[in-house]
């Protein structure tokens, strides 16, 4: 990667992308977390939507959950603004956050697809101008809450893990996202363990691209750091010096900035 020089950013502005699994706990929210910080890092501005309204998490990865006062629930009521429900990040004044509902309140039943729309042509036209990008951290499953997340999407990053329960979900999700007329599908491979993939315990990242047939835009090494990040509410790339995982979700997102894909090579086995 050329670091003395800034990504060029391609598509139309807002590039609203919907970041997806089917299967839970393959690292979807933490993948948000750092792809959004590492844009507004890149100078991008960036607004994260959590759209998974039952078991939000979003906040605790970037450690504002005790700045979350106003929701797009209390929006849609007009008990505040939607500038008042955005949550602008402590360290990179360019990336802000937005929550759906609190985690112990009751969602309206009215809520779906068309409020989100409304929500993202509402940050396209705010006053101080529309952000380069709307990243919706899509909730596990596909049931209502996944229709609702992915309806004003026009790319997705679909993340998985290299073991046949992930890719048996993310090929199910492929298909509804380009039912619902999402072409520009990238993925994300997580949790790579090269030893594995050696003693053929584990598919390769070229196994998985093969299966699935999609562009790769990253593949995240398993690591340790991932958890204690997590805790702190400290994301992976704001670690200096960087650990190998900061640095691979570093690369994604400037693939995702320039509409790039990267090639997975074979790990050729060391000679006896």
């Amino acid at each position: 990667l050329q670091w003395n020089r800034k990504p060029e950013l391609s598509g139309s502005i807002p590039r609203v992308t919907v970041i997806t699994s089917g299967k839970g706990g393959v690292g979807k929210t933490t993948t948000t977390a750092n792809i959004g910080l590492s844009l507004a890092r890149l100078g991008f501005s960036v607004v994260a939507i959590d759209a998974d309204v039952g078991l939000r998490n979003l906040d605790l990865l970037l450690g504002l959950e005790n700045r979350v006062n106003y929701t797009v629930i209390e929006v849609l009521n007009g008990e505040c603004r939607l500038d008042q429900a955005l949550v602008r990040d402590k360290r990179w004044s360019n990336f802000e956050l937005l929550c759906i509902s609190k985690p112990r309140s009751k969602l309206p039943l009215g809520f779906g697809g068309k409020a989100l729309t409304w929500l993202v042509d509402a940050l396209k036209a705010r006053p101080q101008g529309s952000p380069d990008f709307i990243l919706i951290d899509c909730p596990a499953g596909i049931d209502a809450g996944f229709i609702t997340a992915i309806t004003p999407a026009n790319e997705a990053v679909l993340i998985t893990t290299p073991d046949i329960t992930s890719l048996r979900d993310a090929d199910r999700v492929t298909g509804l996202l380009e039912c619902d007329g999402i072409r520009d599908i990238k993925m994300i491979v997580n949790r790579v363990r090269t030893d594995m993939i050696k003693g053929e315990d584990m598919l390769s990242v070229l196994d998985v691209q093969e299966m699935l047939g999609l562009p790769l835009l990253g593949a995240i090494p398993e690591d340790t750091e991932v958890i204690r990040s997590t805790n702190r509410g400290y994301p992976l790339v704001l670690n200096k010096p960087p650990t190998l995982a900061g640095l691979a979700f570093e690369q994604a997102a400037w693939r995702l900035v320039e509409q790039d894909s990267m090639q997975a090579v074979v790990v050729e086995e060391q000679p006896k």
